[in-house]
C-alpha cells in the first residue's frame, strides 16, 4: 500500500512497501548481526613513531612552503600591529599597566591577524573556483560499504527521521543503496521521546525500498556521550564496514555529496578523515539567520584558506565527515583523563582529538572545502548558543591536557591550541577593556606618587600617556583586520553571478552585510561576557553536564531573559559609567561595547523571535542562495517530515505500549542487547524499578511509581517490560 503524502507521489523511486517480519513471524530486530572489532584506548603518554604508517601517495605529503606563507604573513601583520600599539603607548612612561594593555592587545591582534591571512588566501581560491569548469559527479559503482551514523539525544524524532529518510531516498535514486547502511543511534534518556523514536522508526521502515537497510538502536546507558555511542557501534558492528559517515541530528547531505565522499575515500588510500564544510540552513530567527548569512558569505573563504595550508593535517568537526573505519578503530580510541570533570573524565570535544590521533597514526585528515551539498542547522537564540558553547568551551579547555600528547603532528597541536584560544580570546578582550579603563582612570584621577630617580637626587613624576593620533591609526588598523574577512567574503560572493542573485542582488547583499555587521556588533560584547564567565566557571571546577540542543523557533520567556542577561546589563552600566567619569571621548570609544551590554535583553529577545525573523526575511535581509532556492535534500526532508509527524503523533504512551501486545513485541525486538555483567554487579536504577514494579498490583500503579530515569531503564530491560505486561492482563 502506498502511503499518501498530502498529494505527493512516492519520491525518488522509493516505492513504500510493508516491512516483512522474520521467517518465524516475529518482528524484525532493530540492528543487524554484530561484527565486532577491537577499538583500544590510545595513550597520550607513550607513542612509538615507528608504528605509524607511511603515506602511500606522494600527494599526501603536505607542502611546507604553504605553512611558511600563512604563518609568516600572520606573524608580520601581528608584529606590525603590536609595534604600532607600543608606539601609541610610548608617549608616556612605561608602567605595569601599559605593559599589560600592550600584551593583551598584541595577543588579541595576533588572533584576528591569523584569521585575516586565512581569509585572504581563501578568497583567492574561492574566486578562482567561480570561473573554473565544474567536474561532473563520479558515478562509478562503489566497492566499499559505508555505515551512515546519526547519533541522537532527546531530539525531535520527526526532524531526525525525516533527515535520514530524505538522504536514504537520494542515495537510492542514484542506485547506490547497496553500499550504505543507515543507523539511528539513540542516547535518549526521556522515555516518551524514546517511544516516539520507535514509532518514527517503525513507520519509516515500512516506507523504505527494498535494498535500503535502516537500523535503530537505543543504548541503555549513554556512557561517554556521542563519542561513546559511536565507539560502541564500532566495537560491536564496525567490522562490517569500510567507512563511517558521521552525522548530527540536524545534518542533511545531498546524495551526490555522500557518494563523492565515499569515492574520494576509496581513491585515496592515505585518507583517514575527509571533512566537509557544512552550510547552515532552515534558520527562522534573526540570530539563526545572522549565523546562516555569515556562514555562507564569510565562511567559504576562511574554510578554503584553512584547507589550503593544513592539507593532510586538517581537522574534524564531529559530523558531516567520512572516516575510514580501520583508521578510527585502530588509532582513535579515546582514553579517560585522570581526575574529575571539568578537566578530567571522558573527553567532551572528541572530534579534534580523534583527528589528531588518526593523523598521528599515519593517516591524512583533509577538509573538502570544494565540496558543497553538506548542511546543518544553528542555534536559534543567544541562550541556546550559550548552552551549546558552554559544553564546547569545557571540551576545548580540556584539550590543554592533550596538547602535550606524545607523537602528535605540530599542526594537530595547533588545532587544539586554536580551539582553546577561540574561547580564551573572549576573556582577553574583556581584560583589555578593563585594563584600558584602569589606564585611563590612572591618567585622569590618580595623583603621581611614584618617581623615577633623575640621577641628581631629584625625582620627576611619571605619567602614563597615549598618543591620540597613533591611537586612531591603531583603531583603523584593527578595524581593517577585523572586518577584512567580511569584505573579502562579500567580494567573492558578489563575483559569483548565481550566488549574488540568490542573495538578492548586489544592493541587497551589501545591505544585508551592513545589517549583519551592526547586529553582530551588538551581540559581540554579550558573547564576550558569556564566554568569559564560562571560562571562570570551568576554572572553578563546574561541569557543563549534557543538555540537548533546542531546535525550533527559539522564543524565550521574559523571565528567562532577565535571569540570563541581568548581569550583562549591569556590567554595561558599570563600564559605561566609568568611561563617562573619565571623559565623553572615553565613553564614545567604548560605546559599541557598552550599547551591546545595556541592550542585551531586547537584542536577545528580538534575535530569538521567529516572527521578527520572518519579517526580516520578508524584506530580503540576510538572504542566502540556499534560502532563495532550497536545496533538493531540504525539500525532500520537509515533505517526508509530515509522515514522521503523523507517526510521532500516533505514539502510544508508556501504559499504552505495555497493553498493546503487538506493539510490545515490536518494542522488545528493538531493545539493545544487555551486555554480560560481573557477578554481584547491580544497576541501582534498574533494581529500584524492579522493586517498585514487584510491589504494584496493577499496571497503572506500577507506572505511577516509576520516575523518569526508571521509566527509561525499564524500556531498555526486557524482563521489566514483560513484568509490566503481566500486570496489564492481571
Amino acid at each position: 500500500m502506498v502511503v499518501p503524502m498530502d498529494g505527493l507521489a512516492p519520491m525518488d523511486g522509493l516505492a513504500p512497501i510493508a516491512a516483512a517480519p522474520d521467517g518465524d513471524g516475529s518482528p524484525l530486530p532493530g540492528m543487524p548481526p554484530e561484527t565486532p572489532v577491537p577499538m583500544p584506548a590510545q595513550s597520550f603518554d607513550t607513542f612509538d613513531r615507528r608504528s605509524a604508517r607511511k603515506f602511500v601517495r606522494a600527494a599526501s605529503v603536505s607542502r611546507v612552503w604553504r605553512r611558511l606563507v600563512v604563518f609568516g604573513l600572520a606573524a608580520a601583520l601581528a608584529a606590525f600591529g603590536g609595534f604600532e600599539m607600543a608606539e601609541t603607548l610610548s608617549a608616556g612612561a612605561v608602567t605595569p599597566l601599559t605593559l599589560l594593555v600592550l600584551a593583551l592587545f598584541s595577543l588579541n591582534f595576533a588572533w584576528i591577524a591569523f584569521a585575516f591571512v586565512n581569509a585572504l588566501i581563501g578568497t583567492a581560491i574561492t574566486i578562482g573556483r567561480i570561473f573554473r569548469r565544474k567536474v561532473p559527479p563520479n558515478r562509478v559503482p562503489l566497492a566499499g560499504r559505508t555505515a551512515m551514523l546519526m547519533p541522537i539525544y532527546n531530539e525531535r524524532p520527526d526532524r531526525t527521521f525525516a533527515a535520514i529518510e530524505a538522504m536514504a531516498r537520494g542515495v537510492s535514486k542514484l542506485g547506490q543503496s547497496a553500499s550504505f547502511d543507515w543507523f539511528i543511534l539513540s542516547d535518549t534518556t526521556d522515555a516518551s521521546v524514546a517511544l516516539a523514536e520507535e514509532s518514527a522508526y517503525l513507520s519509516l521502515r515500512q516506507r523504505v525500498a527494498t535494498g535500503t537497510h535502516l537500523y535503530y538502536r537505543r543504548r541503555r546507558r549513554n556512557t561517554h556521550r556521542k563519542a561513546g555511542n559511536i565507539a560502541d557501534f564500532c566495537r560491536r558492528w564496525g567490522g562490517g564496514y569500510d567507512y563511517l559517515l558521521v552525522l548530527d541530528a540536524d545534518s542533511l547531505m545531498e546524495a551526490d555529496t555522500i557518494l563523492e565522499l565515499a569515492h574520494r575515500m576509496e581513491a585515496d588510500p592515505d585518507a583517514g578523515i575527509i571533512q566537509t564544510v557544512p552550510r547552515l540552513i532552515n534558520a527562522r530567527t534573526v540570530l539563526g539567520r545572522l549565523q546562516q548569512f555569515a556562514n555562507r558569505v564569510y565562511g567559504p573563504a576562511l574554510a578554503s584558506g584553512l584547507a589550503w595550508w593544513c592539507q593532510s593535517e586538517g581537522n574534524y568537526w564531529g559530523h558531516n565527515a567520512i572516516i575510514r573505519r580501520r583508521a578510527f578503530t585502530e588509532s582513535a580510541g579515546l582514553p579517560l583523563l585522570s581526575g574529575p570533570p571539568p578537566f578530567g573524565g571522558h573527553i567532551l570535544s572528541h572530534d579534534f582529538v580523534e583527528a589528531a590521533l588518526i593523523r598521528r597514526a599515519g593517516w591524512s585528515v583533509r577538509i573538502a572545502d570544494d565540496l558543497g551539498g553538506s548542511y546543518e542547522e544553528g542555534p536559534t537564540s543567544l541562550i541556546d548558543l550559550a548552552t551549546r558553547d558552554r559544553r564546547w568551551c569545557q571540551g576545548n579547555l580540556q584539550h590543554a591536557r592533550v596538547l602535550t600528547a606524545r607523537g602528535l603532528n605540530w599542526v594537530s597541536r595547533f588545532h587544539l591550541a586554536n580551539g582553546i584560544a577561540s574561547y580564551v580570546t573572549s576573556l582577553l578582550w574583556f581584560m583589555l577593556i578593563v585594563a584600558g579603563l584602569a589606564l585611563s582612570l590612572q591618567v585622569q584621577f590618580i595623583r603621581p606618587e611614584y618617581f623615577v630617580d633623575a640621577g641628581q637626587g631629584q625625582g620627576l613624576p611619571v605619567f602614563p600617556a597615549v598618543d591620540p593620533s597613533r591611537a586612531l591609526a591603531v583603531l583603523a588598523l584593527t578595524g581593517a583586520v577585523l572586518f577584512g574577512p567580511k569584505i573579502m567574503g562579500i567580494l567573492a560572493l558578489a563575483l559569483d553571478r548565481d550566488a549574488r542573485s540568490g542573495a538578492g542582488g548586489l544592493i541587497l547583499l551589501l545591505t544585508s552585510a551592513l545589517f549583519e555587521t551592526l547586529l553582530s556588533a551588538l551581540i559581540a560584547p554579550v558573547a564576550m561576557l558569556i564566554q568569559s564567565r564560562m571560562i571562570v566557571s570551568i576554572l572553578a571546577g563546574h561541569d557543563s553536564g549534557w543538555k540537548p540542543q533546542r531546535r525550533g523557533d527559539g522564543g524565550i520567556p521574559l523571565a528567562d531573559l532577565l535571569r540570563f542577561h541581568g548581569w550583562h546589563i549591569a556590567a554595561g552600566l558599570v563600564i559605561g559609567s566609568l568611561a563617562y567619569a573619565i571623559s565623553t571621548a572615553a565613553l564614545a570609544w567604548l560605546l559599541p561595547a557598552v550599547a551591546g551590554m545595556v541592550l542585551a535583553l531586547p537584542v536577545s529577545a528580538l534575535t530569538a523571535s521567529a516572527a521578527f525573523g520572518m519579517e526580516v526575511r520578508r524584506y530580503g535581509l540576510l538572504r542566502t542562495p540556499q534560502e532563495a532556492v532550497r536545496p533538493s535534500i531540504g525539500r525532500t526532508a520537509l515533505a517526508v517530515r509530515r509522515l514522521n509527524e503523523k507517526a510521532v503523533a500516533d505514539t502510544p504512551d508508556f501504559p499504552g505500549l505495555i497493553r498493546d501486545a503487538g506493539r510490545r513485541r515490536s518494542h522488545l525486538a528493538l531493545v539493545d542487547r544487555i551486555g554480560e555483567r560481573r557477578r554481584g554487579e547491580v544497576d541501582p536504577v534498574e533494581a529500584t524499578a524492579m522493586a517498585k514494579i514487584n510491589q504494584a498490583r496493577t499496571l497503572d500503579e506500577a507506572v505511577s511509581y516509576l520516575g523518569p530515569e526508571e521509566r527509561a531503564i525499564t524500556l531498555a530491560s526486557p524482563d521489566l517490560v514483560e513484568r509490566l505486561g503481566a500486570l496489564s492482563v492481571a
